[in-house]
């Protein structure tokens, strides 16, 4: 599938040559590994699912983590460093990394992403691992067990439970649905009510489901037509559904309408059509002129 936003195809480098055959097939195992070390961690996440969690407050009242969380870590970098023992491991928990390496390959994990939903007993939650090289993801795993949904991209193209996705092909706005995602504090809940107001006056509908990862795929598989922030999302939360976006065929930029990073302010993911895309950029932009 081709990208609208100026990403090269899979069978080209960053720097626009052709990847050689050892470059292809490296992109294939990290793939698989992504595959096998994500289904790892959701794995232990599902098995605790639903059971007396114990509950820990990190930097807020809805901060939480679980010791699942930590269990589903250790699984998921087990697997990573089974395969490739010296990459470095960028992830939410406290023995990962907390920054993307700018060169060379990387792997970027969320053990376990919606732990609110996960403790609320809701079952929107998942396990994400992303492989990058230069800070661009190649491939990358999303698993949500109680959903029974595996979402996937590589070099073959990005996949739910195996079937080929595409984001939607919706170019009205208001027969669009879009999520306002990566919530907001306390005391940035201006923020929020503007996000309200600029999303419910330029589309049919929206939706929040609390797990950055589920809404960034379900852009993907066409469910949703955007998912916005004006908020700086931590890679962990982001950079596995950013990328199977952009393999779907879809746009994922920043406040400044230029292609999305991983340390980019703001995060703007739409269908890739021009009309959905303007309208969720222009709704981004006033968040964070209606924040005060």
């Amino acid at each position: 599938m081709s990208n609208r936003d100026g990403d090269e195809t899979a069978a080209q480098s960053k720097d626009g040559r052709a990847k050689t055959q050892s470059e292809v097939d490296a992109t294939a195992q990290r793939a698989t590994v992504a595959t096998q070390a994500a289904a790892a961690g959701a794995d232990i996440a599902q098995d605790a699912f639903r059971t007396d969690l114990d509950i820990e407050y990190k930097d807020g009242k809805t901060d939480v983590v679980t010791q699942s969380d930590r269990d589903a870590q250790d699984a998921v970098i087990d697997v990573i460093q089974d395969s490739f023992p010296d990459d470095p491991i960028v992830g939410e928990e406290s023995d990962a990394l907390k920054a993307v390496p700018e060169e060379g390959p990387a792997w970027i994990i969320d053990p376990i992403d919606g732990t609110n939903n996960y403790v609320n007993e809701i079952r929107a939650f998942g396990t994400a691992v992303a492989a990058v090289v230069d800070g661009e993801p190649v491939a990358a795993t999303n698993v949500f067990p109680a959903l029974s949904d595996t979402y996937r991209f590589g070099p073959d193209g990005v996949f739910r439970n195996g079937e080929a996705l595409s984001v939607s092909d919706r170019t009205d706005p208001e027969a669009s649905t879009v999520c306002p995602t990566y919530w907001w504090n306390f005391e940035q809940r201006g923020e929020y009510t503007a996000a309200a107001r600029a999303l419910v006056t330029r589309f049919g509908d929206i939706r929040r489901f609390g797990c950055a990862q589920l809404e960034l795929a379900m852009v993907a598989a066409g469910a949703l037509e955007g998912v916005v922030t004006n908020r700086r999302a931590n890679a962990w939360d982001t950079v596995a559904g950013v990328g199977m976006i952009r393999e779907a065929g879809g746009v994922v930029t920043d406040l400044e309408g230029e292609r999305w990073r991983h340390d980019s302010d703001g995060l703007v993911a739409s269908n890739g059509e021009t009309e959905i895309h303007e309208e969720v950029l222009a709704a981004a932009r006033a968040i964070e002129g209606g924040a005060n």
